[in-house]
């Protein structure tokens, strides 16, 4: 995820619609970040937390997570990862399971504490999406028109 140089596109060719698309984006997801929090403190869980055992539970391959697949998904340096899963693991939410494969590489399994938790935040946040979803249809995007 490095940076990327903008489309060649002379700066006056953004609308101020593009700038109103950008903001009200910006906003809805802040406000989305913010219910998310709240209902994770809401539950006794810090929303870091809340994030990492979504990510697990939610992670896209067939396959078991490790801590570096963590870190991918929250964006966060590997040592942070490795506080958070040890924080985790205290709390009771994560178990470290050996790789039988290699043992210097650890997979992470949710708890069925975590997944109570996980199952009641869900359910919020699947309701917020579906009062926040139909705001985000009506943000006007345009089309890029390289071809």
């Amino acid at each position: 995820m490095g940076n990327k140089t903008p489309p060649d596109l002379p700066l006056s060719a953004i609308t101020r619609e593009d700038y109103r698309a950008l903001s009200e984006f910006r906003y809805l997801l802040r406000r989305f970040l913010e219910f998310s929090q709240k209902a994770a403190r809401g539950v006794g869980l810090q929303p870091r937390q809340h994030q990492a055992i979504l990510a697990i539970k939610g992670f896209p391959e067939d396959r078991s997570v490790t801590i570096g697949d963590l870190a991918e998904r929250l964006r966060i340096l590997h040592h942070s990862a490795v506080e958070l899963v040890d924080r985790l693991c205290e709390a009771e939410l994560v178990v470290r399971e050996p790789d039988p494969e290699d043992q210097r590489r650890v997979f992470l399994v949710l708890t069925d504490k975590a997944d109570d938790f996980l199952a009641r935040l869900s359910h919020i946040h699947l309701d917020e999406l579906s009062r926040i979803g139909p705001l985000l249809k009506r943000i006007p995007v345009r089309e890029n028109n390289k071809k």
